[in-house]
């Protein structure tokens, strides 16, 4: 859709604009406008600057004895980035990292080399520009292999397990647990890393067979003690962490949480006074984009349907809201 054809205004009605199966009030109307004027960042070179990997969603930049890392707007669901992106996204998830590396700092080291506030390094003032609120600085380690996920809740992936094996990755459960329920304790889930394609999720043996028992164990008792720390954090503040995955590092032996922490990306964040056993829950996550995907006969595979300018302007909105929510002020 064309910045021109958002020009007329829709007429008032009692009842609701429907576009692509999502409800669409004035005040999304108004966010669509917005979002259109704020051009999302796709792709990123710095002249100059070697680029060591473009990801997913990040773009790594080698700084000799540092990496830059930048979060673009890219979005991917079921594993497969979307050709359009979601403005300001890159800004959350970097700005939400900050506050939970300097939050979690007392528990688990972390590979920030700069704070938020301090300035980028002389050779790259001159992309300032695009590089505000979207970057780090950060320590370079050699990441573990293994994507360390553990779930509070029962859903994704896990409620689908569950229903066929009365297993979450093959911890047993108990029986007659409802979608969406708390676990009893939180549960270890880990998963291989996947440069393309799905991830795969793996037994916690698997995983020591992989990374180094003893590296592991440890990863595994970091990832369980940010999340309770995280978790109790969060529902203070109105929101339901229902699972996450955080990624470890060793650097000089010692081993560091790296990438991102806790994001709309990396998470599923649930409003708390919404929160309700036995469905599925609305979010503040890219949950709402896998649930327009699921409304498509796409069969999950590149190339990506475009996401419509309702689903874009609405997962703008939840990503600032958990954002706001969380750090208790507005990006």
């Amino acid at each position: 859709m064309k910045r021109g054809g958002m020009a007329q205004k829709p007429e008032k009605t009692a009842a609701p604009i429907i576009f692509q199966n999502f409800p669409l009030c004035s005040f999304h109307f108004a966010l669509i406008v917005s979002t259109m004027l704020n051009e999302p960042l796709l792709q990123l070179d710095l002249p100059g600057v070697d680029k060591m990997k473009s990801g997913k969603v990040r773009e790594i930049f080698d700084l000799g004895d540092r990496l830059l890392i930048v979060a673009t707007d890219r979005i991917s669901a079921f594993d497969c980035v979307m050709p359009n992106g979601i403005p300001r996204k890159g800004e959350v998830l970097t700005q939400l990292s900050y506050f939970w590396f300097d939050l979690l700092a007392a528990l688990v080291p972390n590979h920030l080399a700069a704070r938020a506030t301090d300035p980028l390094p002389p050779e790259l003032q001159k992309f300032s520009g695009v590089l505000a609120r979207r970057s780090m600085v950060v320590k370079k380690a050699k990441p573990l292999a293994i994507e360390c996920v553990v779930r509070g809740y029962l859903t994704g992936s896990g409620w689908k397990d569950y229903q066929k094996t009365g297993c979450v990755c093959g911890i047993k459960l108990p029986t007659g647990l409802p979608e969406s329920c708390r676990l009893p304790a939180p549960v270890f889930t880990p998963a291989t890393k996947a440069e393309s394609g799905h991830d795969e999720n793996i037994s916690f043996e698997e995983a020591c067979r992989i990374a180094g028992a003893d590296v592991m164990e440890k990863a595994r008792d970091l990832t369980l003690k940010v999340y309770c720390f995280a978790a109790d954090f969060a529902l203070k503040r109105g929101i339901i962490i229902a699972d996450t995955k955080l990624e470890f590092g060793l650097h000089q032996g010692n081993l560091i949480l790296i990438d991102e922490v806790l994001t709309p990306d990396s998470s599923r964040f649930w409003p708390a006074d919404q929160y309700e056993p036995g469905r599925g829950q609305p979010s503040f996550d890219k949950q709402f984009v896998r649930d327009y995907l699921e409304t498509l006969s796409w069969n999950k595979q590149p190339p990506a349907p475009a996401l419509p300018p309702a689903v874009v302007a609405r997962t703008t909105e939840k990503y600032l809201e958990a954002c706001q929510r969380l750090t208790g002020h507005a990006l």
